[in-house]
């Protein structure tokens, strides 16, 4: 059940979901004004391109999509999960993410490409990462799937079906923290640029690091 997990367990979730808003914004605001954290606009962009016959924008949205598929397979074949468990290696993702990110900052800023390919793989690692967890699904870098299910609960109590209460406010959690994160990412933006993307990056690997200490002394 939802409840068996520890409270640091949706502490994280909503620490990451706030790094991703942070990264999202910073592809936004970037040379490239693309998202970084999810597909769908990217998908959008890339028939545009197909339609468009653009052989440089087909490239460049192909690579984006790709980078984020193969960061998804790594946490699969890291992780091997079917479902969010406890003393899975998640911390191996998170560091590996955040060391992505840390190499993704100076490219982005520089305005390389590469660095938007490599944080597209950092995506994809964190949002494989979590997946499902008796019958909840958390998702911490996009939120149209958590609207669409905190959108379903609610409308199950208004026709008084039982919703358990935890699951709204993990949506609520994981919502808020993202566009506080977007927030708080395009006020650092104005300060430090795209090198604002470090902030993620270090709390990824802090967030990484604490849970690989807490998997060695609780489950090897």
């Amino acid at each position: 059940m939802l409840r068996q997990l520890p409270r640091w367990a949706w502490v994280g979730g909503g620490l990451l979901a706030l790094g991703a808003g942070c990264i999202n914004v910073v592809g936004y605001l970037c040379f490239r004004h693309q998202p970084i954290t999810h597909l769908t606009g990217t998908s959008t962009e890339f028939g545009l391109a197909l339609a468009r016959g653009d052989a440089g924008e087909i490239a460049h949205w192909g690579l984006v999509i790709l980078a984020f598929l193969l960061g998804a397979m790594l946490s699969g074949f890291i992780v091997q999960q079917g479902a969010l468990r406890l003393g899975r290696r998640y911390g191996v993702v998170l560091m590996l993410e955040s060391a992505l990110l840390f190499a993704a900052t100076p490219l982005i800023h520089g305005g390389h490409d590469l660095g938007l390919y490599l944080a597209s793989a950092a995506c994809g690692l964190q949002n494989a990462m979590v997946s499902t967890y008796s019958g909840a699904t958390v998702r911490t870098t996009h939120l149209s799937g958590i609207f669409t299910d905190l959108g379903i609960y609610l409308g199950h109590r208004l026709r008084g079906l039982e919703v358990d209460s935890l699951r709204i406010n993990i949506c609520l959690l994981v919502a808020s923290h993202f566009i506080v994160g977007a927030t708080l990412g395009a006020l650092g933006f104005m300060l430090w640029q795209e090198r604002v993307l470090l902030a993620p990056a270090t709390l990824t690997g802090v967030v990484g690091l604490g849970y690989a200490i807490y998997r060695h002394r609780h489950f090897d």
